[in-house]
């Protein structure tokens, strides 16, 4: 029995170290982009052709 709640203790400490990761990414402003991301592959080239 006390196996089991040293298990549960233990997952519970780690979902709530991911949470606290979670939730500081997201208030350092880690996800406020959300379009560069998705349109960063159509430009890469055209500045590679520039440096050149």
């Amino acid at each position: 029995m006390i196996i089991i709640v040293l298990l549960i203790s233990i997952s519970l400490t780690i979902a709530l170290v991911f949470l606290g990761i979670f939730v500081w990414s997201m208030k350092s402003g880690q996800y406020d982009d959300t379009y560069t991301p998705s349109v960063r592959m159509l430009f890469d080239d055209t500045e590679k052709q520039k440096k050149k």
